[in-house]
């Protein structure tokens, strides 16, 4: 009887060797993207957590506690930049979503070969450099009569408009631009959301003489919502974050009119070389977006199913 739990507890003994030799090649290739996460986003983060508690030199460091934060909440600009990088987030993500959606939805009927024109023809923009783009809408802006808009605002006799020149049209010019531009990814992913809408459903609002308002508002806009809630949250994460557009075609200007968190990031790190001061904002604006995310999720998901 007693030599059965010896038995046992030689059965039940860990060896090591041979779950290494059936599952290392396992971790091996875990490890690869562990380490390189580690490395290239885990340590570089907390490096800059740190950074924003210093007045960092690159031959030397002096810890200063909160006093960036205290720069950062006694700066004008920095509250100017907020509220532009607010602004133009409440006033491109619902337009922007709004416009995907509707275009997915004169899309969605179509033939297919119809449908994967147009799919093409709208994502071409998302595949295009930001740059080529920006420059594109930056000769659309020009001041003079070379430019798209001015010209044809000649047509009717009106004058040249300074679109990024003056405080009152810069920031909305922005704000055209990604209006008209980069809806391809979210129609994609709304053509595969209806593409997944049982058919039956439409049969049974038929049955009932449903109008079509009815069956968009009641069956479509409903079973649309998780998709509605990715484009939200990503649209949310890349607004809080432009930076390309502004750079490219304002730097900030006029009168600061046009200076996102983004932005002042950029110059306070890279042109005034306080890069303390620049951690400190980039954490900010995190805190702000995962905010901003977790209220999304809170409003909208509640009747969402993933």
């Amino acid at each position: 009887m007693s030599a059965k739990p010896a038995a046992a507890a030689t059965t039940n003994k860990f060896n090591f060797s041979q779950f290494i030799k059936d599952y290392g090649w396992c971790y091996a290739f875990i490890a690869v993207p562990i380490i390189l996460f580690l490395m290239f986003t885990l340590f570089p983060v907390g490096y800059a957590f740190i950074m924003s508690f210093q007045n960092y030199h690159v031959l030397g460091s002096t810890w200063v506690g909160l006093e960036n934060y205290q720069t950062m909440v006694n700066d004008d600009i920095f509250w100017k930049a907020m509220w532009n990088t607010f602004i133009f987030t409440v006033g491109t993500v619902p337009v922007n979503v709004a416009i995907t959606l509707f275009l997915a939805v004169l899309i969605f009927p179509r033939a297919k070969k119809a449908q994967t024109f147009f799919k093409a023809s709208l994502y071409l923009p998302t595949v295009a450099s930001g740059v080529t783009i920006a420059l594109v809408w930056f000769w659309i802006y020009d001041p003079t009569t070379a430019g798209l808009f001015n010209m044809f605002l000649g047509l009717f006799g009106i004058d040249n408009i300074m679109w990024l020149g003056q405080s009152s049209t810069a920031l909305f010019s922005i704000m055209l631009m990604s209006y008209l531009t980069g809806h391809g990814a979210g129609i994609i992913l709304y053509l595969a959301a209806l593409g997944g809408i049982p058919k039956s459903l439409y049969e049974a609002a038929d049955i009932d003489h449903a109008s079509e308002w009815s069956k968009f508002r009641n069956i479509t806009w409903p079973l649309l919502k998780p998709t509605t809630l990715y484009l939200l949250v990503t649209g949310i994460i890349m607004s809080f974050q432009v930076f390309m557009s502004i750079y490219l075609m304002t730097q900030g200007g006029p009168n600061f009119a046009t200076t996102t968190i983004a932005y002042l990031i950029y110059t306070h790190a890279f042109e005034y070389y306080k890069f303390g001061l620049a951690a400190a904002e980039s954490f900010v604006l995190g805190a702000v977006i995962i905010v901003a995310s977790i209220i999304q999720f809170k409003v909208m998901s509640s009747d969402v199913e993933f």
